[in-house]
């Protein structure tokens, strides 16, 4: 296991834009494997797979943006790239993006859709959302 050689053949496949590359690179800064860790840039090449519609690099763009790691905080920003993941049916981006309805962050607080989002990612085994989904039963929401 070699991961400073893993990450130097990361690099030189998301240099050419290739998009697996690109999030494995951003894995690699946002956890300070194979170097060191750097945040600007884990969300510099999240961003560069999130716009080829790489469902996690979706989501980890929106986590960076959700809380302002190596990225100006912006939740709005993080809920449109939750929704981007969420859509491609990418489990925990459905319960981020549930999150973000149910207490108003970056969107309109909407506790149907949260329910929507919830039921989606539980329907796939998300445990989190499974809990989440019952409380809005519980509750009536």
């Amino acid at each position: 296991e070699d991961k400073a050689e893993a990450a130097k053949w990361y690099r030189a496949a998301a240099e050419q834009g290739y998009a697996r590359a690109q999030f494995s690179l951003g894995v690699c800064f946002d956890e300070g494997e194979g170097g060191e860790e750097n945040k600007a840039e884990a969300a510099k090449w999240y961003r560069a797979a999130a716009e080829q519609g790489h469902a996690r690099a979706q989501f980890k763009l929106g986590v960076c943006f959700a809380e302002g790691e190596g990225i100006v905080e912006d939740k709005a920003e993080a809920a449109k790239w939750y929704r981007a993941a969420a859509e491609q049916g990418y489990a925990r981006a459905q319960f981020y993006l549930g999150v973000c309805f149910a207490d108003g962050e970056g969107v309109a607080e909407d506790k149907a859709e949260a329910a929507k989002w919830y039921r989606a990612a539980a329907e796939q085994g998300h445990a989190r959302a499974q809990f989440k989904l019952g409380v809005c039963f519980a509750e009536g929401e």
